[in-house]
């Protein structure tokens, strides 16, 4: 079972900024309303005090409780708007983010995706975003907000009373102490839950991908302990964090009783010798509510603050990341136009000369291999497993940078070209053929948007797959299911050839294109191949060499290297390998 990922470095405030930043004229609009709410709650008391010596003179009470009832209600109304500001702001700050995020997510090197788990990538858009919500937007300006309503309150008990203002710094200052101490380590802590979160996800998304086979391998109860005991783990980094932010509540509370007790004792003592007057006692009173309700606004905004800088440092672990940049090549200079065919027939439409490839754990995958695909040819690479065949199509698209030697598209080295541009000329289908939930429709349209009806018919027709749609009242709309759980494996993988054929690219490469088909679908598929070859080439890697029987030219890889080339019938007589290969097929 695999591990958490490593924890990434911790985020700072700073790396906050970029993500508010387009939202800050709304966070502009709420921090000014938080200042005039944070001065009108610090005119209350004073207009509190007003209506008790109005009460000792025998004055007139309307115009001040007027004003104060003016004030009450204003300041609830500010709040109101405030609140919605803020909220609405911060479910921006989440929108973004995730839009950044998944932008991000789906340029990635092809090579970070092996690196990673998907459901800890799944993580980061849902969980690690949505932990922003009230940190980013409502965390910093509740913390400023309340900073400005703490100053004001402290000046204006400093004007009532210095001895009853000393008495309240030094108790809640001792609270305060305790609690900064405390939650250092929220930040830490929330991290290390988020990453456990993450790999609980991870483990969930492994078991519903393969529900099918953990089923029919009876291994269901095995796999429920498997992310049970992830849970578990996320649940036990959960309580950490909550047994942490539990202590700051009641460090808070004492420091809060605390200085009422002091301030009562005090104050009734000093209002007995007549140094300061009731008015004074009760307005001094009210700005130390004034003083301790923010302080602990900003003690629980800081904590989330804590928690959310902890999701933040998940989500630019991954902005970090240097995505591929489609409209760039992949050295530097300005981009080279991609040729759709090479100037002559001297000039292969593909070529690979002397490549070699390997991964960063010094595994060793292709050893200089050197082929052509000249335009309108048939081209096939066989050999047994892992002998590098795949690796082959995948340096082609770019998904890897090649570790030595050149790939060359009309002549040009493919690393000078725009990947979207060259890829524009590929059509790809992959070995494990996927399709993306949704309908017929939806995959076919994924590479050709413009795509016609009549257009999507007549691939439909040369794959073999127009039964599969007119079974259904929805025709090309019919549901294919999560994963096209709804087709069979020769009808996903004839619906992802067709999917490529629509795009009408230069070469089609194919990875292991019949692998899923019965014998009557493979040979309608090898027409439709023989068809689409004469105006476009194809590069074919195979196993079943019934396939590829009439190819121009079959290459046989071998632990990474070409170990022969030519025809069928060539290679039976020179290829001890491939002369193999055919018997065991019953192909000689």
């Amino acid at each position: 079972m695999s591990t958490p990922a490593q924890a990434a470095p911790q985020a700072t405030l700073r790396q906050l900024w970029p993500l508010v930043r387009p939202h800050r004229r709304p966070l502009a609009a709420a921090a000014a309303l938080s200042l005039v709410a944070a001065a009108g709650a610090l005119a209350q008391p004073a207009l509190v005090a007003r209506v008790i010596d109005v009460v000792g003179s025998g004055g007139d009470l309307l115009p001040p409780v007027g004003l104060l009832v003016v004030v009450l209600v204003a300041s609830a109304a500010l709040n109101a708007v405030q609140q919605y500001l803020l909220q609405r702001t911060a479910e921006g700050v989440v929108l973004s983010t995730r839009r950044t995020l998944t932008d991000r997510l789906l340029r990635l090197p092809v090579a970070e995706y092996d690196r990673r788990r998907t459901g800890d990538l799944m993580s980061r858009v849902g969980a690690d975003t949505t932990l922003l919500r009230a940190t980013v937007t409502s965390g910093v300006v509740e913390v400023a907000g309340s900073a400005v309503v703490a100053v004001g309150a402290v000046v204006a008990m400093a004007l009532v009373d210095g001895w009853l203002l000393l008495v309240t710094v030094v108790s809640v200052g001792v609270g305060l102490a305790v609690v900064v101490s405390v939650s250092r380590g929220v930040r830490r802590l929330s991290q290390q839950a988020q990453e456990e979160v993450g790999a609980m996800t991870a483990a969930v998304e492994r078991a519903l991908s393969a529900v099918r086979t953990i089923r029919a391998s009876g291994a269901t109860a095995r796999e429920v302990d498997v992310v049970a005991a992830s849970a578990g783990r996320a649940y036990t980094a959960g309580v950490r964090v909550a047994r942490l932010q539990a202590l700051v509540s009641p460090a808070g509370s004492i420091a809060v009783q605390g200085a009422f007790l002091a301030v009562l004792g005090l104050g009734g003592y000093r209002v007995a010798t007549g140094s300061i007057a009731v008015a004074d006692l009760v307005a001094f009173i009210l700005y130390l509510f004034l003083l301790v309700m923010p302080l602990g606004q900003a003690i629980g905004a800081w904590t989330q603050l804590q928690s959310g800088l902890g999701a933040l440092a998940r989500v630019q672990e991954v902005l970090a990341l240097d995505p591929e940049d489609d409209a760039r090549p992949e050295r530097g200079g300005a981009p080279l136009p991609v040729p759709a065919r090479p100037p002559s027939r001297a000039v292969p439409l593909l070529e690979l000369d002397d490549v070699s490839f390997g991964y960063p754990d010094g595994t060793e995958v292709l050893r200089g291999v050197s082929l052509a695909v000249p335009a309108g040819s048939r081209v096939a690479l066989v050999g047994p497993s892992g002998a590098g065949k795949s690796t082959v199509l995948a340096l082609v698209e770019g998904f890897y940078p090649l570790t030595g030697g050149a790939v060359r598209w009309a002549g040009t080295d493919v690393r000078d070209l725009p990947r979207a541009g060259l890829r524009a000329r590929l059509g790809y289908v992959e070995q494990e053929a996927p399709v993306l939930a949704g309908s017929v429709r939806d995959n076919l349209l994924l590479a050709a948007p413009q795509a016609t009806d009549p257009e999507l018919w007549a691939v439909l027709a040369d794959v073999g797959l127009t039964g599969v749609v007119q079974r259904s009242a929805r025709g090309l709309d019919v549901p294919v299911g999560d994963d096209g759980v709804l087709l069979s494996g020769g009808e996903r993988q004839r619906l992802a050839i067709a999917r490529s054929l629509l795009a009408r690219p230069a070469l089609l490469l194919l990875d292991e294109p019949t692998a899923s088909l019965d014998a009557r679908n493979e040979a309608l598929l090898r027409d439709t191949l023989a068809a689409a070859s004469a105006d476009r080439a194809l590069l074919v890697v195979a196993h079943r060499l019934s396939t590829v029987l009439d190819s121009d030219r079959i290459v046989v890889l071998d632990a990474g290297q070409v170990v022969a080339s030519g025809t069928h019938e060539e290679l039976v007589e020179t290829s001890p390998l491939y002369r193999e290969l055919a018997a065991a097929q019953l192909l000689v």
